[in-house]
């Protein structure tokens, strides 16, 4: 394996995966001053393509990482951390490969993979091969690299794994002037579940919202812009309350008339997916009016009628 040529004192890198996170990572972390020596994709192609935009990105001041398909692992360049940002599927298989071609006490020191539901067990084949192992999933939802770079930076991270993985991770999230915080291993998945419904699923929730709306003779398009004011007011509302001191309008209001137009409204077939979710979030509305303490027969009758639709 080629030695790399390092600058500066902090960790180089070299990143397997080289899709959205991978290169979101790539940009932030070079930018903060870690030097990327490569990354991997499928296929050197993609690679390549990566590399490139990384590079565009940047500008001169940095060198452009080194591109190689997954099938070139063994030809890496020295690195002192390796980030694993592959699907949540591809980590097994690619931990069992970095493992065969780098073996025990060969040149990277630690791995840390991008996973939100697995923990760092996954990565046990390069445990048993010296490697401190670990897992850091960034809370920020990336749908291309250049704007994931910059989200990345003040984000909340995920960390768990051995104590130098984990004093590793912390460093990195410093760098970006993000916040991490810990759990078990064995909460992993039930903490990406609780991420995907914050995020993905607000999103399909916003969709959804639109599909409805655009029957009232909006496009779609426009439904979709006329909600981000209302999304970024309960964003800012969250920021400095909680939950149920966040809610606002019908549920928290108690308004039964409103409650009991909105299911007339949402009766109709084409409309079944949107009443369910109405119900079921209507449902856990309730619950946090109740905390704001909102009059019982209200939360009585607006749940009889949830139930009954």
């Amino acid at each position: 394996m080629p030695k790399a040529k390092t600058t500066g004192s902090k960790p180089a890198v070299a990143i397997v995966g080289a899709g959205r996170l991978g290169q979101a990572l790539a940009i932030a972390l070079q930018s903060s001053g870690y030097p990327i020596l490569a990354l991997v994709a499928r296929t050197r192609r993609k690679a390549e393509k990566a590399a490139a935009l990384v590079g565009k990105t940047l500008g001169k001041a940095w060198p452009q990482p080194l591109a190689f398909g997954v099938n070139q692992l063994a030809e890496l360049p020295e690195a002192d951390l390796i980030l694993i940002a592959t699907p949540d599927d591809a980590i097994e298989k690619t931990t069992k490969i970095l493992a065969s071609c780098l073996g025990p006490g060969l040149w990277a020191r630690t791995v840390l993979h991008t996973s939100g539901a697995l923990s760092s067990a996954v990565l046990a084949p390069l445990a048993k091969t010296e490697f401190q192992t670990g897992s850091i999933h960034p809370l920020v939802s990336i749908s291309e690299p250049v704007s994931g770079a910059a989200a990345l930076h003040g984000a909340f991270f995920c960390l768990e794994g051995t104590r130098k993985a984990k004093l590793l991770a912390e460093a990195i999230v410093r760098d970006l002037g993000g916040s991490s915080f810990t759990i078990k291993p064995e909460r992993k998945a039930l903490y990406h579940a609780a991420a995907v419904m914050a995020a993905p699923h607000l999103t399909a929730l916003v969709d959804l919202a639109t599909e409805v709306l655009s029957t009232c003779g909006l496009r779609k398009s426009k439904a979709q812009q006329v909600f981000v004011p209302l999304l970024e007011s309960t964003v800012n509302n969250l920021k400095t309350s909680d939950p149920q001191q966040a809610l606002t309008g019908t549920f928290a209001r108690g308004d039964v008339a409103t409650v009991r137009r909105h299911l007339d409204a949402l009766s109709g077939r084409e409309f079944a997916e949107a009443l369910e979710v109405y119900k079921l979030l209507g449902l856990h509305s309730l619950r946090l009016a109740a905390k704001n303490g909102l009059d019982p027969k209200f939360l009585k009758q607006i749940r009889k009628l949830l139930r009954s639709a």
